[in-house]
């Protein structure tokens, strides 16, 4: 996923890459991926479990952090094809739409806050977290309430913390991957992994502290609340 090709791409670039796995021992991209890359660290997390992120942190030992992307999410339930009406108005699940928001709301924002002080210890001082379009009020009407609703909150969370931090030199930026062909994509998709990664990797090297806080797609395109 993309998640495996941010890390390959930032490994290849000679960084020190910490990658996290809720199932570690079952990351077999991951494990493939230190196998050329030793150095890489690969860790747990689950950013559904307080504690998991805790542990990491503790892990970490305020390590400076020169750039954290945010980059866990769910969609809901698997086989999402055949759980997708727990999305939808008339037919909501209310367990689901509480499990898709600590995930991809609550818990990146726990993680972002948990780790700030390391990350403002850096020299880079980045976060970058990989939102969706479908966050976007204006502009997006999938009728997927639960997970289109967790990356509405987890933007304006992360506005709210770029405006606090910025005064401090740390720039936090929302980035769109684009509709790529992965397990959460629901089979379908735009774009492979590598055009969405490569895109990405050319925006967040372009980013300065003035466009913290900026919503942006994979190809720089400026994205509407």
């Amino acid at each position: 996923g993309i998640g495996l090709g941010l890390a390959q791409r930032w490994a290849h670039d000679g960084w020190q890459v910490i990658a996290t796995a809720r199932e570690p021992q079952s990351a077999e991209g991951l494990w493939s991926l230190k196998q050329d890359f030793p150095d890489l660290q690969i860790e747990q997390l689950d950013l559904g479990d307080s504690s998991s992120i805790a542990a990491l942190v503790s892990t970490l030992a305020e390590r400076p952090i020169d750039m954290l992307i945010n980059n866990a999410g769910i969609f809901g339930r698997f086989p999402l094809v055949e759980n997708i009406s727990t999305q939808r108005f008339g037919t909501l699940d209310y367990e689901v739409w509480a499990e898709v928001m600590r995930v991809n709301c609550f818990g990146t924002v726990e993680l972002t806050e948990a780790l700030m002080p390391a990350i403002e210890a850096s020299e880079r001082k980045t976060v970058i977290t990989l939102s969706s379009a479908a966050g976007s009020i204006g502009g997006h009407q999938a009728p997927a309430i639960p997970y289109t609703s967790s990356k509405t909150a987890l933007n304006k969370a992360m506005t709210t913390i770029a405006r606090t931090v910025k005064d401090r030199g740390v720039l936090v930026a929302i980035v769109c991957p684009g509709h790529v062909r992965t397990r959460l994509g629901l089979g379908g998709g735009e774009i492979e992994v590598d055009e969405s990664v490569s895109g990405l990797a050319t925006l967040i090297g372009s980013f300065t502290i003035e466009d913290s806080g900026t919503f942006r797609r994979y190809n720089g395109d400026h994205l509407v609340w």
